[in-house]
């Protein structure tokens, strides 16, 4: 094996590991849990299993996330670039080329679109759809504030697609599912928000925080989560699930109450442990305990 061709192997990997870190490939746990957790309930409704969907179902996850998170790095380079908190991403750095990046989103946007196509045809037709929203959220801090609620509905696109990937139609479960998760996603997105109110503000870009000052803002945040847990509630009734799943939900309702005690409108320090720590918890945990529930049923 000659050194040149090492070097390139070496090359290749260092530049794969700068692009999974720069749409930070790990934080796909935060929807992907939700997508298994409405499968498993269209599962359980339905009374049969099979194995191969859910392969689908994470590989259409996992490249929709990846297409969008790339995407938003590519159209949002020179805003990343004149801000001290992301100035220091791949992209404004030179350590990835805008080209790479477009090349690695359409790669990603294709295979989510072929993981769909082996799902069904409801699936297939509607992932477009699916792949428009995704990718479309990246513009829309740039004329509402609302872009948080764009970001959850995104978001929320996971369980109801999982649900006709099993079910191969819609039901109720699924959308209060959806619900949960796009008021879920709104909240935290908005915390996290906190830290470029200024910057937002003095650049023109739109969010909750830039509108409303960070009190309001976190209050905002704070609602959000409230509907969420009423969203869980009556999940449990309309799927239905037990007291295994109720545990969770209450576990769930906790870790957000943990969540808002640690940031303050005067203090962001902790922004990153409410947001990483405590929502990666809820989404595994609540997962856990709804498989759980329905394996014991």
């Amino acid at each position: 094996m000659s050194e040149q061709f090492v070097a390139q192997i070496h090359s290749l990997r260092d530049r794969a590991s700068v692009m999974l870190e720069m749409i930070k490939f790990q934080h796909t746990v935060f929807a992907l849990p939700f997508a298994v957790m409405s499968a498993a309930l269209a599962t359980a409704a339905n009374g049969s299993l099979a194995w191969r969907p859910y392969f689908w179902i994470v590989v259409s996850m996992v490249t929709a996330r990846s297409a969008a998170m790339a995407f938003n790095r590519l159209v949002d380079r020179d805003i990343d670039r004149n801000n001290p908190r992301t100035a220091r991403r791949a992209l404004p750095l030179g350590l990835v080329t805008p080209t790479q990046v477009a090349l690695f989103t359409m790669a990603c946007a294709g295979l989510f679109l072929f993981a769909a196509y082996q799902l069904n045809h409801l699936a297939f037709i509607l992932s477009p759809v699916a792949l428009t929203v995704v990718l479309g959220y990246s513009f829309t801090k740039r004329f509402t504030w609302l872009s948080h609620w764009v970001l959850g509905f995104a978001l929320a696109i996971a369980p109801v697609g999982a649900w006709i990937a099993i079910a191969g139609a819609f039901a109720p479960a699924p959308l209060l599912l959806a619900a949960a998760v796009a008021l879920w996603t709104a909240g935290f997105d908005i915390i996290y928000s906190c830290q470029d109110a200024e910057f937002d503000r003095r650049t023109g870009l739109h969010s909750a925080p830039q509108r409303f000052g960070l009190g309001r803002a976190l209050q905002l945040s704070s609602l959000c989560h409230l509907l969420m847990v009423a969203c869980l509630a009556a999940l449990a009734w309309a799927a239905p699930l037990g007291m295994i799943y109720g545990t969770g939900v209450v576990g769930t309702a906790i870790l957000l109450v943990y969540e808002h005690r640690l940031v303050r409108p005067n203090d962001l320090s902790r922004v990153d442990a409410a947001f990483f720590t405590a929502n990666g918890l809820i989404s595994l945990g609540l997962m856990v305990f709804t498989v759980v529930d329905l394996a014991l049923r």
